[in-house]
């Protein structure tokens, strides 16, 4: 059987799926039956460890292993563990080979993957996770984002009963999507979302800490050591704080006791943070809260009680899950990899199970280019931001803008391809994520045509030409920040 798996890279845990002989997504556990996995990478004797042990290592001290790289994926930064630097792209790589042999293991050969990423993620950081599987191993023609995965999971589990606008509310160990979706049957469609890259279990995690150790120093007038007590002990608390109204630390003798009540207050500001993205979300769909039908989970941190209680205050409702909130993302991955795959090789069970599936998604950025417009205010020319592809279009898109010659000989246009989050005509408030140069024949009148055309394909990323049209001279670009980057390989650490 041809196999076609999804992939939850996750900031804290990650997740595979597959969808089996009876047309079903299915976890695929690793050599311990876990079914997922702490996406943490430490060195063990010159080999590259990744999961609980290196969970361990980096919650005593941050030195002896990496972790939440997804955070900063597509950017210049490097984790160092011992004496070797890693970027995000090679840790995400080391994490993603764990992934596929375990489940190569389990399952048999991988025909394709599909990878999950949030909904807000930059292109710098789509094209890093591209790379990242390519590192691995990997067969990756798709990503899917995260939220969308989680739809495609819901609608699949609910059948033919699931119809109308959703809300699906992802919020992981990193990360937090909320998108609003129209779902008929297996037929999904994204009409809004919002998100940001760092706001997830991680942050409470941090903030419960910092509450334990204030206390103890409050107590002990000592400061709190990391291996008394660690970032993943704070975790291991916060879960018992979904449980419980209280609970009670032993330090070195010592008993801290932290309530309910008062982590609740301490993660107040990130909770408000993401009801503002809700309703960010559901102002882009231009829908009242009062339409939405239900709201859909996934992600650990769904399950803290003042989670799912801000939920309530925003859709005036309580939100629901169809599954496992850690799992969720991934089988619908695992669905999408299927839907997106050679249908050729899938067996009768597995192409009924997906047939029907049809999945519309929306840009989530604003893309531009820098040109000179007049100013209205000042009298005279100054250059702007010219969106060219809009945040919501529907995906796959592509859109042609012409654009003009300023003076006489002119011989190069300076291209500039910009990413903004609003719709920003400032070029101050945008960023520039590729520039380059476009060059001309000489001794033309002005005024001449250049055209500029963005295409957004289904893996969310962007190709781009810019072409004078009358000579046919053109600058192409597809944007690939991921393969720019100095690259490491993990296989030198591997130890056969």
């Amino acid at each position: 059987m041809t196999n076609f798996v999804g992939i939850d890279l996750g900031t804290t845990f990650s997740a595979a799926a597959y969808i089996d002989q009876t047309g079903r997504p299915v976890i695929i556990r690793d050599e311990d039956g876990n079914n997922i996995i702490p996406s943490c990478v430490a060195i063990e004797g010159g080999k590259i460890d990744v999961g609980e042990e290196a969970k361990k290592a980096w919650g005593i001290d941050e030195n002896l292993a990496a972790a939440r790289f997804k955070r900063v994926m597509g950017e210049d930064q490097k984790f160092t563990i011992g004496e070797h630097d890693f970027s995000p792209t090679d840790l995400s790589a080391a994490v993603l080979k764990k992934i596929a042999e375990y489940s190569r293991n389990e399952i048999g050969e991988i025909h394709e993957a599909v990878i999950t990423i949030p909904a807000n993620f930059s292109t710098e950081a789509r094209e890093a996770t591209m790379e990242a599987a390519k590192r691995a191993g990997l067969t990756v023609k798709y990503i899917v984002n995260e939220p969308t995965a989680a739809a495609l999971y819901h609608a699949f589990k609910q059948g033919d009963d699931l119809h109308g606008i959703y809300a699906v509310y992802d919020l992981g160990g990193g990360t937090f999507d909320v998108s609003i979706i129209k779902v008929e049957g297996h037929d999904v469609t994204v009409m809004g979302t919002a998100g940001v890259s760092r706001l997830g279990g991680d942050d409470f995690d941090k903030s419960l800490y910092k509450l334990i150790a204030e206390k103890y120093k409050s107590q002990t007038g000592e400061n709190l050591s990391p291996k008394d007590f660690s970032l993943n002990d704070a975790e291991d608390k916060k879960k018992s704080l979904s449980k419980k109204e209280s609970v009670r630390i032993g330090v070195n003798r010592e008993v801290v006791e932290v309530t309910r009540k008062e982590f609740e207050e301490g993660i107040s500001s990130l909770i408000a943070q993401a009801e503002m993205l809700c309703e960010e979300a559901l102002e882009e769909a231009r829908i009242d809260p009062s339409e939405v039908k239900e709201v859909l989970l996934a992600g650990g941190s769904t399950r803290i009680p003042a989670i799912q209680a801000s939920i309530k205050s925003v859709f005036s409702r309580e939100p629901m899950s169809t599954g496992n909130v850690d799992e969720v993302v991934a089988l619908g991955a695992a669905l999408y990899a299927a839907y997106k795959g050679d249908q050729a090789v899938l067996t009768e069970v597995q192409k009924q199970s997906v047939g029907g599936i049809k999945v519309s998604e929306k840009t989530s950025k604003y893309f531009g280019t820098i040109s000179i417009g007049f100013d209205e205010e000042r009298g005279q020319q100054a250059l702007t931001n010219s969106i060219i592809i809009n945040k919501g279009n529907t995906i796959p898109c592509s859109v042609t803008e012409s654009f003009y010659t300023v003076y006489e000989g002119q011989t190069n246009v300076q291209c500039k391809l910009t990413e903004s989050s609003m719709p920003e005509t400032d070029p101050q408030f945008v960023k520039v994520i590729w520039e380059g140069d476009l060059k001309l024949p000489p001794n033309r009148p002005e005024s001449q045509e250049i055209k500029i055309t963005y295409s957004y394909d289904d893996n969310q990323i962007l190709h781009c030409v810019y072409e004078d049209v009358a000579s046919g001279q053109k600058t192409n670009v597809d944007i690939s920040m991921a393969s720019k980057e100095e690259e490491t390989s993990i296989d030198q650490f591997m130890v056969d």
